[in-house]
């Protein structure tokens, strides 16, 4: 089944394009959730006349990624943990424990966007990627230092 993409989706392609995918996924995913519409002729008439709209919106959500992006370019994320002997940390550092730690500094981050490939089991300093969207990355320190007793 072909058809239009509302909105950008990673795994498929931009909004706008025209593509092509089972028709399962279509009825079931993609049309439900308003990524995608079936590309008739109405729809694909009526793409042609949002499609500036479309160019707009994702050049005003790419320029949003990029301002975070920049206010995110100096961020120090400290967080305190309990260790053992031989600096060993009771417990990990996990994408939610920075999350809740840059809540605190009030910068908002889901945390599915950042990419951890394992927590973080060990005293140091961390970089840490944020996926913020439209191929728009940024890097974070995330500094883990032990808990004062």
């Amino acid at each position: 089944m072909k058809v239009i993409l509302k909105e950008t989706v990673e795994t498929l392609g931009k909004a706008g394009d025209i593509i092509k995918v089972a028709d399962g996924y279509a009825r079931n995913f993609l049309i439900p959730k308003g990524l995608a519409a079936e590309a008739n002729v109405r729809n694909i008439k009526a793409l042609d006349h949002d499609k500036q709209n479309i160019v707009r919106k994702a050049e005003k959500e790419r320029k949003r990624h990029e301002s975070l992006a920049a206010s995110l370019a100096g961020v120090i994320c400290t967080i305190s943990r309990r260790v053992g002997e031989q600096d060993k940390l009771f417990g990990s550092v996990t994408a939610k424990d920075i999350e809740e730690s840059l809540l605190a500094q009030d910068i908002t981050i889901d945390r599915k966007t950042l990419v951890l490939d394992e927590p973080i089991k060990a005293i140091g300093e961390f970089p840490i990627v944020v996926k913020l969207g439209a191929g728009v990355t940024a890097e974070i320190k995330v500094n883990v230092i032990p808990e004062q007793a």
